[in-house]
């Protein structure tokens, strides 16, 4: 394909993250210091997406909590950054708890989310952290053990027109908690009810908000006081910076699944669609890359809307008059564009079907978690040193370094602005929200990327360990 043929997918990127890729020199110098690859994080650029977020809700509310999903990311300089900021944390694990308390959360800010084994129970009893309670049998665990009151939330599921979930106590099951929380006040502190989704479609989050207003009453009824809604996390990324650049790529990847065209993946690979009668039909697997609705956009939209259940007061002004405050954890939300992987040209090579490969000296699940395709362009930053001629655009397989085939950091094809060399870096934008993590292997003994914080004083911008980062670095 010539330049102006070649289907691109431009990335969305925080102007931080763009003018310290573009900065002569800052990338390589990175991963000349710290080694490569290497992924970086920007504690600033969280803190700016936190402060959209508290923007809207103190805009609309008098009370509300966002705990950082500490899930998303293991980064310490997140953890500090939050803790900075005075918000709360949302840990999963006795790992993730300690990681917070060593950050100086204390525990009325941590918020334990997820399913909780006997152990953990019984570490959290007594802990002042409130839990967040992902079934019955914990739930009865906590009336049975706890010696002082526990604060507790009970996170519920089975909404009318949600898939099924394996968290929370379904609603058929609402009777039997709160007869249990009405029987033992004198050891659990009811706080309310919390959902979390990961539909981003906005009918199921209202239904959901809904539905806890009604178990809210219906708590009320049995004697007792719960104060919060929590809508949980699972706000939406923006990865595309050009949605119709997103829809050209696909309507052209559809197209060579036709066989019109140039060949667009990897050993056949149909990312979800399915060919029949002639066409291709199907949802792709990297839908979530299309999304352009902001978290703070959508936020603002789910707080706004009308409730029919409240004779259409929104669901901030029904909050608002009932004296709840809401509560959310977001993980995703807080480091969209808060992060990049870096990784080295090793080599580039010519298959037997006459595609082109470069490997890098990274594997695929290092930049996306599982089986998730990441279908933003890299972007390539040739070594200080190349002298090469430019070969133009050129699309080409991105490979990583295991042995392995399955190890193609990308499926599809991709066009770089020239052919890679030996020795240059390519950049992965937007990888901090459970990309650097989630998938994370020693395979063949290659040691886990480290992670690197990066900070702009005055016009300059710093890189350390994110282990030596601290909130006034």
């Amino acid at each position: 394909m010539t330049a102006a043929a070649s289907p691109g997918l431009p990335a969305k990127m925080h102007a931080l993250v763009r003018e310290f890729i573009a900065a002569p020199g800052a990338v390589e110098d990175a991963v000349t210091e710290f080694g490569s690859p290497a992924h970086l994080v920007f504690p600033q650029v969280f803190a700016d997406n936190l402060e959209r977020l508290r923007a809207v809700l103190g805009a609309r509310v008098p009370g509300f909590r966002i705990c950082y999903a500490h899930k998303v990311n293991q980064s310490r300089a997140f953890v500090a950054t939050a803790r900075a900021a005075g918000i709360g944390i949302d840990v999963a694990s006795a790992a993730e708890l300690d990681s917070a308390l060593k950050a100086g959360f204390g525990p009325e800010r941590i918020e334990v989310t997820g399913p909780k084994g006997e152990g953990f129970v019984r570490e959290l009893l007594g802990s002042g952290v409130t839990i967040n309670v992902d079934n019955l049998w914990e739930l009865e665990r906590i009336a049975a053990l706890a010696q002082t009151r526990v604060p507790v939330l009970v996170r519920v599921c089975g909404f009318s027109g949600t898939p099924v979930s394996r968290f929370g106590v379904p609603l058929a099951r609402v009777d039997a908690v709160l007869e249990l929380l009405a029987a033992r006040r004198d050891r659990i502190d009811f706080r309310g009810f919390a959902f979390h989704l990961d539909s981003g479609e906005p009918a199921e989050r209202v239904r959901a908000v809904e539905t806890c207003l009604v178990l809210t009453e219906r708590a009320y009824a049995a004697g007792l006081s719960p104060s919060v809604i929590d809508i949980g996390g699972g706000f939406r990324q923006v990865f595309t910076a050009d949605a119709d650049a997103f829809d050209a790529y696909v309507h052209a990847l559809r197209e060579s699944l036709m066989g019109r065209g140039e060949p667009m993946t990897w050993g056949g690979n149909t990312f979800g669609f399915h060919l029949d009668d002639g066409a291709v039909h199907g949802t792709p697997v990297f839908h979530k890359y299309a999304n352009i609705v902001s978290a703070d956009r959508m936020l603002a939209d789910l707080l706004d809307t009308g409730l029919d259940s409240q004779g259409g007061r929104t669901f901030a002004q029904t909050v608002g008059e009932n004296l709840l405050d809401v509560w959310l954890e977001p993980g995703k939300a807080l480091v969209d564009h808060a992060g990049i992987t870096v990784g080295r040209v090793e080599f580039v090579k010519e298959t037997a079907d006459g595609n082109t490969l470069v490997n890098l000296d990274l594997s695929r699940d290092a930049v996306t978690p599982a089986d998730q395709e990441v279908m933003v362009d890299p972007i390539l930053v040739p070594a200080r040193a190349a002298t090469g001629p430019n070969s133009g655009v050129v699309g080409v397989f991105l490979a990583g370094r295991l042995c392995l085939e399955r190890d193609l950091i990308t499926n599809h094809k991709v066009w770089l602005p020239r052919l890679p060399a030996p020795g240059d870096l390519v950049v992965f934008p937007n990888t901090a929200a459970y990309h650097m993590d989630l998938s994370a292997a020693r395979a063949s003994m290659h040691p886990v990327p480290p992670k690197l914080a990066v900070a702009r004083r005055s016009g300059t911008f710093s890189v350390c360990r994110d282990v030596d980062w601290h909130e006034v670095h």
